[in-house]
């Protein structure tokens, strides 16, 4: 072990230059921690399709035919909807707004999203819960402003989505050198690092897989008995059917419930019982695809899946639905492999 002029050894010099390098490279990723998560998100998912097409294309090919493709099957028509559900939401609640709660003027409204409205029942519905709908009105009110916030801040939003692209071209591309590289640099026995990565993989599968997994079924089983129903937009209710059933304790519950109060407004009370029937099988099958999907591996408790989820949108933002169960399991982890190599060192 060679000394430096300062009196410092090799090992304590490389060691300080380490952490002032690592503590920087840290300040450099925190305004895209977001993106770069989501990156890490997507390679993991497609990383199995990477290696199929190295068979037949280079890894710089395949990693490029995944975005493209990932762009145009996934994303594209992602923000289509979205776009087209803000400017209804915004268009209607303009409405309310100029206008106050001219059942007329609603109506049209609706009529112009495809939706039919009896005017009489929606006044006698909304005269029934009026104290309710004023509330909602005024949360409404607030989800607009924000969503106007939202698209005022698009153009970080492209910046940080150009920073996932680049991530995770070099992911798909290098991410097994990327791989091997931690395997060297963590300082423990190989034995514990190849079973704290088998658990690391348990774990994004169980998130990352198994929670879509679960989420597009709901999706497609209430999207099916709204087609069948014939609620209108019914592509749009399903969309929004998946993004909620990634949330636990929400769900596809909230959708089948106004949709079954929309239901009644239009002279339909019947529809209107059978989807809250029909509703409610598909929200409580959450509470058995979930265990026999996610929860088959052991590797998340629903005690880990719910706080990981909202206090990973609490810190991660969106993509935290998915990286917080993993670091929660992560942590668990590495505490189980911690307690086990002292105890046995101490033995």
């Amino acid at each position: 072990m060679t000394e430096t002029s300062g009196g410092l050894t090799e090992q304590s010099a490389l060691g300080i230059v380490a952490l002032v390098t690592g503590v920087l490279a840290t300040l450099l990723v925190l305004p895209y921690l977001q993106y770069v998560l989501l990156a890490v998100v997507l390679a993991y998912a497609l990383t199995p399709f990477q290696t199929v097409l190295e068979r037949v294309l280079s890894p710089t090919a395949s990693a490029l035919a995944l975005i493209a493709g990932s762009l145009l099957v996934l994303v594209l028509p992602v923000l289509y909807v979205l776009v087209v559900a803000i400017r209804q939401a915004s268009e209607l609640v303009g409405t309310i707004q100029q206008q106050g709660l001219d059942t007329v003027a609603i109506q049209n409204e609706l009529e112009g999203f495809g939706y039919q409205l009896d005017p009489e029942a929606a006044v006698a519905a909304y005269e029934a819960n009026q104290g309710q709908i004023d509330d909602g009105l005024h949360g409404l009110h607030g989800a607009v402003t924000g969503t106007l916030e939202f698209l005022g801040g698009l153009p970080s939003i492209a910046f940080g989505l150009t920073v996932t692209m680049f991530v995770l071209f070099g992911l798909l591309r290098d991410g097994d050198r990327l791989v091997d590289w931690l395997q060297t640099v963590v300082p423990i026995s190989d034995d514990a690092r190849d079973e704290l990565f088998a658990e690391l993989d348990r774990l994004m599968w169980a998130s990352v897989i198994g929670n879509v997994i679960v989420s597009a079924i709901q999706a497609v089983l209430l999207g099916i008995g709204l087609w069948v129903l014939d609620v209108p937009g019914v592509v749009l209710l399903t969309v929004a059917t998946f993004v909620l059933a990634l949330l636990p304790l929400v769900g596809a519950f909230g959708i089948w419930v106004p949709v079954s109060i929309y239901l009644v407004a239009v002279g339909r009370p019947l529809a209107a019982l059978g989807l809250v029937g029909y509703g409610t099988l598909v929200s409580v099958s959450d509470m058995y695809l979930r265990p026999a999907i996610i929860g088959k591996s052991g590797a998340l408790s629903a005690a880990v899946i719910v706080v990981g989820i909202f206090g990973g949108v609490a810190v991660f933002g969106a993509i935290g639905l998915f990286v917080g169960p993993v670091v929660l399991g992560a942590a668990k982890i590495s505490f189980d492999l911690f307690s086990r190599e002292w105890n046995g060192s101490a033995a």
